[in-house]
């Protein structure tokens, strides 16, 4: 393989991968591949992305669980400002691991990216004062076709780092803080999808 290095199937979740690339460095700053097609076929990645997808948001923000119902995507997602906690649930109902989570750090000094196949539900944890988000999809983005869960879902039992606060039957966000005192930032949407 090229400039790649990639875990396959982490947490033992088929599926699930994690890409760190070559990182090529000196005085003056660095550079690498964030995406080399050839290098991701030689590690049984044939994925073939559509859209690429950028957003920034500040601390404290959960945005998700979402998924998609009839048009699935793939993601490959990366940090390229900040910290941010990654998350994946498989949503595959033929899958040993349904239901099953992994979470993963992802930040601009350790350039990991967490390669999430379809059928999984995806969510993300702002750490940092600001976190940029970027990430390449398998799929157009269809109105209407978006699913949730609730961040919290105790069937589920995401270990958020850093949150505080006490389940309270709902996916709203009212008392959850960061252990800093931030308190979770969660779209109106958000806070009302339910459980698995």
């Amino acid at each position: 393989m090229g400039q790649i290095k990639v875990d396959k199937n982490v947490g033992g979740i088929e599926g699930l991968h994690i890409i760190e690339p070559a990182v090529h460095g000196d005085n003056r700053g660095y550079f690498m591949e964030t995406y080399n097609q050839r290098d991701m076929a030689e590690a049984g990645l044939n994925m073939n992305f559509v859209q690429d997808n950028q957003s920034m948001s500040v601390k404290g923000v959960l945005r998700g669980l979402h998924f998609q119902k009839q048009y699935p995507q793939g993601k490959l997602v990366r940090v390229i400002k900040g910290r941010v906690f990654d998350v994946a649930v498989d949503m595959r109902k033929d899958s040993k691991t349904y239901g099953k989570w992994y979470g993963v750090e992802l930040t601009e000094e350790n350039k990991k990216q967490f390669y999430i196949s379809e059928g999984f539900a995806h969510g993300f944890l702002v750490l940092s004062d600001v976190a940029e988000f970027c990430y390449k999809v398998t799929d157009f983005y269809h109105p209407g076709d978006e699913g949730g869960l609730a961040w919290n879902d105790p069937t589920i039992g995401v270990k958020w780092p850093e949150v505080k606060g006490q389940y309270n039957g709902t996916a709203d966000s009212e008392g959850y803080t960061l252990a800093d005192g931030t308190p979770l930032n969660l779209s109106d949407k958000d806070k009302k999808w339910g459980k698995l």
